[in-house]
This record gives structure tokens, sequence and C-alpha cells, in this order.
């Protein structure tokens, strides 16, 4: 599979999709799905991940399923680890016993 570049935060898709077409606050929303507002700030602003708790009431409030949040904030971690250095790593040789 392919690797999107520089896939966007589901936070950020979250904000583009739902409140800037819906002009519904965040404070009405992080109350809809039982959520801290200051922690759905964080999301929308890339600072924390979408949670396994957080993609199921997404997917609960928006339709859809929370593996596809969850593939998102997968998608956005690996790229951001790949655009750090690492130190070579040398792959494993296994012998047949």
């Amino acid at each position: 599979m392919a690797s999107m570049h520089n896939p966007p935060h589901p936070g950020q898709v979250l904000l583009d999709g739902v409140f800037s077409e819906t002009g519904l606050s965040t404070e009405d929303f992080a109350a809809r799905i039982g959520v801290p507002h200051v922690l759905l700030l964080r999301v929308l602003d890339g600072l924390d991940p979408v949670s396994p708790d957080l993609a199921l009431r997404l997917a609960a409030a928006l339709g859809g399923d929370a593996e596809s949040w969850l593939h998102m904030q997968a998608s956005f971690d690996l790229w951001q680890a790949r655009q750090q250095p690492r130190p070579a790593i040398d792959r494993l040789k296994f012998q047949n016993i």
C-alpha cells in the first residue's frame, strides 16, 4: 500500500469536515460526544491523537466506522515518524532449523 504524502492529522479532517461546514460549536460537539472540550480542542489542533475511545465516539456521532479514524491517525503518525532520522538497523537473518 502506498503511503500518502504528508497526510493530515485526523483533527484537521474533523475541523474541515464538521466545524467549517455546519456552524456547530466545538463546545456543543464535545458535550454531544461526551469528551472534555479541551481534549477536543487538542485533537483539532493536532496536539493529541485520536484514541480508540474517541474514534468510537466520532463514528457514533458522524457515521462511518472507528477504524477509519484510527487509520487516519496511524497514517499521520507513521509519516511523521518517517521524517525523523533513525539509526541504520540490520535485518535479522534466520536459518532453517
